[in-house]
C-alpha cells in the first residue's frame, strides 16, 4: 500500500512538472514564429547565416536543456530580446530534443 501511495505521489508530482508537460509541437510554432528570422529551421525555412541552425544547436553537446533554460530566460546579443514565457521556454526545449533524435 505505501509503495502504491509513493508511485501515485511521483506520477502527481512528475505531472505538475514543465518538462513533462512541454509540448514539441507547440515549440516548432514558437520556434517558426520567433527563432525563423534569423536560425534556419528544418525543413528548409529561411534564417540567416549569422545565427546558427536549430538543428546544429540541438546537437551541440553545449546546449544542455538547463543551459537553454537560462539563455532563453534572459537572452543577450546578438539575440533580439525577445520575451519568452516558461511555457515558450520548455516548448521550444522539447522541440529541440526532438531535432536531437538521431
Amino acid at each position: 500500500m505505501l509503495r502504491a501511495m509513493a508511485f501515485l505521489g511521483a506520477i502527481v508530482a512528475g505531472a505538475a512538472s514543465p518538462a513533462l508537460a512541454a509540448d514539441w509541437a507547440t515549440g516548432r510554432t514558437v520556434a517558426e514564429r520567433w527563432c525563423g528570422e534569423c536560425h534556419v529551421l528544418p525543413g528548409g525555412q529561411a534564417g540567416s547565416d549569422a545565427a546558427p541552425a536549430l538543428a546544429t544547436i540541438a546537437k551541440n553537446p553545449r546546449w544542455t536543456d538547463e543551459t537553454l533554460r537560462g539563455f532563453l530566460a534572459e537572452p543577450h546579443p546578438p539575440m533580439p530580446p525577445h520575451t519568452f514565457s516558461t511555457a515558450d521556454i520548455e516548448n521550444l526545449i522539447a522541440y529541440l530534443e526532438r531535432l536531437r533524435a538521431p
